[in-house]
């Protein structure tokens, strides 16, 4: 994938659109407005990195790291503090991260809240964990019929057709499960779940017949298809080095699918290393007329123009550009007219966890890394299966495993005996955590801080996002329930732990809400086609437009949501409308 002839070279020129963001939604949103004859161009603050080429510590084995690859503590503590806690951290992947020294931002008195970034062309679509779900019918329903935030203006049926089409080009592995709150999407073959995980399903099926135990389904190619062979792309390998990248494009990033299928268009170009400062604003049109961006490696200051734009800066870095991109017809930010631009911020609950011990299963073990685990869907997904006590629900993931050197070393022993132990298998151990839903509230959001600035001038932003009782309440129940699901499948030396003041949101690296769709322009920023209610010329499609959080990871939603908006966007134009 080369890329160096893509860089854009004149200021002057009028494109069709800008995409702001390269990440999972922008790639998303660069593929489909080129494919329908839109010249493009896609705007990221980060540098360029190519498939493949830039996968500079791909194959190397843990001893080609000073410390087996962990970062030194001292640098870890001075420029990653935040990035660090992020699953994918470590020596193999630093480079994919923002140093938070370069990258400020601040919290509000007694809140913390975990801010990850990958800012690279193709963002955090080369670090994340690549599970992959539908929202189901009732997701789409959940504000309405308990009250909770504003009722989604879209529903299941209008976005079934664009996860569909989404599928067939990422290539998901999984399973048809028919699991009514779960809809199966378009499937490749699923990986396969260990024996021992084959009977606990047995077992689980009979004490539970309102709940499912399924393979988890995920972004990595099993059996790829022509369209994703004529990109490059091939069978996952299992290596578990996805977030190093990938060169066999076993699973879907910006790199290895959107980027390339873009580029073939000829519609394409690229301004990487370019930090949006604010949006411009045409007030005798009411349009967006294109984007200010500061080089950030000569800090120039450029602007670019185009028709439309679509900002998929991520669900803070596009509310933050709103935000800074204020003016005397907007006040409040841009396109804020309704007032509601940075609040309503949501993340996944992950502070409940169970795990137990499994007998037997000794003369069984496994091949490869396998990059995904069971899930047990939502069972709480309408008001009448609710608790009493909090509303919506959760669903747990979790994956059983052998214990090996790694964990054996925090285990009692000493001497040769102990030694020889570590070299052996150990015992089958079978983990679980809770996903859990966070209810949309109108005290959870960002604004620009009064008088802090990042290194190009801009506004750093202020969090202020907390766990509500009904979070916490949810985590505690959700512990004692997977610990009782255990105990009753057979599984010794059941624990549990609730750490709710241990992972702030955003730990989960899930963050939606604070530029969110709705059917009144009084109460949100966003119709249902992901157009801004007060600039018709402007399209949010990434987290930022969710108005509810559900359950199930959010991103194959981003991507459906973008293709849709996107087509949406190009029908528009053509008409003349915008």
């Amino acid at each position: 994938m080369q890329t160096d002839h893509l860089a854009v070279e004149k200021e002057s020129e009028v494109f069709n659109a800008i995409v702001i963001g390269s990440g999972i939604t922008g790639g998303w949103a660069a593929k489909e407005i080129t494919e329908r004859g839109l010249r493009t161009l896609l705007v990221d603050r980060g540098r360029m990195v190519q498939h493949r080429k830039d996968y500079i510590t791909e194959n190397k084995g843990p001893w080609e790291f000073a410390l087996r690859t962990r970062v030194p503590r001292d640098q870890a503590e001075r420029d990653y503090p935040v990035q660090r806690l992020s699953y994918a951290f470590d020596d193999t992947t630093k480079h994919f991260f923002s140093k938070d020294s370069e990258l400020p931002y601040t919290t509000t008195a007694g809140t913390d809240f975990t801010w990850i970034r990958g800012n690279q062309v193709g963002g955090k679509s080369l670090l994340w964990h690549r599970q992959s779900y539908r929202l189901g019918p009732d997701d789409f329903l959940s504000n309405l019929r308990d009250g909770e935030g504003v009722d989604w203006p879209i529903r299941y049926k209008d976005l079934a057709p664009w996860y569909s089409r989404v599928e067939k080009f990422v290539g998901i592995s999984g399973n048809a499960d028919g699991v009514a709150q779960l809809p199966d999407s378009e499937f490749q073959p699923p990986f396969e779940m260990h024996r021992c995980e084959q009977d606990l399903q047995k077992k689980f099926r009979k004490q539970h017949k309102d709940k499912h135990f399924i393979i988890g389904r995920a972004a990595h190619l099993t059996q790829p298809n022509d369209t994703q062979l004529a990109l490059g792309r091939y069978n996952c390998q299992a290596r578990d080095q996805c977030q190093r990248g990938c060169s066999f494009g076993g699973y879907f990033s910006t790199q290895s699918a959107t980027l390339p299928a873009a580029m073939k268009t000829g519609r394409l170009h690229i301004a990487s290393d370019s930090i949006v400062h604010s949006l411009i604003y045409d007030k005798r049109r009411n349009r967006i007329a294109g984007v200010r961006v500061i080089d950030s490696r000569t800090l120039k200051q450029r602007e670019f123009l185009a028709e439309i734009v679509f900002l998929c800066a991520s669900t803070l870095g596009s509310t933050q550009i709103l935000l800074n991109s204020a003016n005397k017809h907007f006040p409040n930010g841009l396109a804020n007219s309704s007032g509601v631009l940075g609040h309503y911020l949501m993340d996944h609950n992950y502070n409940a966890t169970a795990h137990g011990y499994l007998e037997g299963y000794q003369d069984d073990y496994y091949s490869g890394r396998r990059p995904t685990g069971i899930l047990i869907p939502n069972f709480q997904y309408k008001p009448e299966l609710y608790q009493k006590h909090y509303k919506r629900g959760y669903q747990i993931a979790g994956t059983a495993y052998r214990q090996d050197w790694r964990t054996m070393t925090k285990t009692d022993g000493i001497g040769e005996s102990f030694k020889a132990r570590l070299q052996q298998p150990g015992r089958w151990g079978f983990w679980i955590s809770a996903q859990g839903e966070m209810l949309p509230r109108h005290h959870n959001h960002i604004s620009l801080h009064p008088s802090k600035k990042d290194n190009w001038g801009i506004p750093q932003l202020e969090i202020d996002c907390r766990w509500s009782d009904n979070e916490r309440l949810m985590m505690e129940d959700a512990s004692e329930t997977m610990q009782k699901m255990l105990r009753e499948l057979g599984l010794a030396e059941v624990t549990g732990e609730t750490t709710n003041d241990k992972k702030p949101p955003g730990s989960a690296i899930h963050e939606v809400g604070t530029a969110r769709m709705g059917r009144n322009k009084k109460t949100s920023v966003l119709n249902g086609q992901n157009q801004s209610h007060d600039i018709p010329n402007l399209f949010i499609t990434d987290g930022s437009c969710f108005t509810s959080s559900a359950v199930q990871n959010p991103s194959l939603t981003f991507m459906a949501i973008t293709a849709r908006a996107a087509h949406y966007a190009a029908d528009e134009l053509s008409s003349g409308r915008i």
